[in-house]
């Protein structure tokens, strides 16, 4: 069997558990076989909630950017303005990262959410999808992807929430959420 050697665009969406997880895996995976990762995350602060995975990757040599890191759901206050300035500051700098052609897999973690919420347009994010290097694979998470996206990728899972611990009044769990 011959190894294929275009990249592609892959989305992890669904309101079940596992769609960053599911992502990190393969970022471990990819990074075991020698290449490069680049972990792009929108929507989540480190320094307020602690993911855990954003230090691990670093550890494994992953490049590891956040943008954006308020949204509305955890930060009440949180500016529309502000969040939709970082997001396109994400999509400046994902230009840029085009330009190096250092990657062999990118990861846009929570960007689905940025589209879902109108802090990111379509025709932001999809000429951009379409100008990437060949050999990049990309990896889009986040609850909510727009039938757009989910039509113009070649790999989507729906990752459905049969039952959640947080249904019941559990509160995320360190290590296991977040």
């Amino acid at each position: 069997m011959m190894e294929q050697r275009k990249g592609l665009i892959q989305i992890y969406t669904g309101d079940g558990k596992g769609k960053t997880t599911a992502a990190v895996g393969l970022a471990v995976r990819t990074v075991g076989h020698g290449f490069k990762v680049c972990y792009i995350y929108f929507h989540k602060d480190p320094y307020k909630w602690g993911y855990s995975e954003h230090a691990i990757l670093k550890k494994i040599g992953v490049d590891v950017f956040g943008f954006a890191s308020k949204h509305p759901f955890c930060d009440k206050k949180a500016s529309f303005t502000e969040i939709r300035q970082g997001c396109l500051r994400g999509m400046d700098f994902i230009k840029n990262l085009y330009l190096q052609n250092k990657y062999k897999l990118l990861i846009l973690d929570e960007i689905n959410i940025s589209l879902r919420d109108g802090f990111l347009k379509m025709e932001e994010v999809v000429p951009l999808l379409m100008e990437k290097p060949e050999q990049l694979e990309i990896i889009l998470t986040g609850r909510g992807a727009p039938f757009e996206l989910i039509e113009l990728a070649d790999l989507v899972s729906n990752i459905q929430k049969i039952r959640h611990p947080y249904d019941k009044g559990v509160k995320r769990r360190k290590g296991i959420e977040y």
